[in-house]
């Protein structure tokens, strides 16, 4: 990992994700959909991604997010972090979520 990386691990780790107004999800028994009003793409999320999101949007930070998520699924807390890390990552990305702590893409 580079100190770059690490750096903003921990920014993401300590920020609040929110899904922005112009953003709207629904979830389903196999998968979660969600929409990208500006652009209108959608994005099919599994069901463990869809959980994950909910489970962002209810904690005060990425950490806790963690935290709870590690405790739902029985699962090494590090494993759960790279996941969840990753996944913002790519939602940030596509502009389907915003944080507290991290610039826009």
């Amino acid at each position: 990992m580079t100190p770059d990386t690490a750096t903003s691990t921990s920014s993401l780790l300590a920020s609040k994700v929110k899904v922005p107004r112009h953003v709207v999800y629904r979830s389903f028994p196999a998968e979660t959909v969600v929409l990208n009003l500006e652009t209108g793409r959608y994005h099919g999320l599994n069901a463990t991604a869809g959980q994950m999101l909910e489970a962002l949007e209810q904690a005060a930070c990425v950490r806790d997010a963690v935290a709870a998520l590690a405790t739902d699924y029985e699962q090494d807390p590090s494993v759960v972090e790279r996941d969840l890390c990753e996944l913002c990552q790519s939602l940030l990305e596509r502009g389907l979520i915003e944080t507290d702590g991290s610039p826009a893409p």
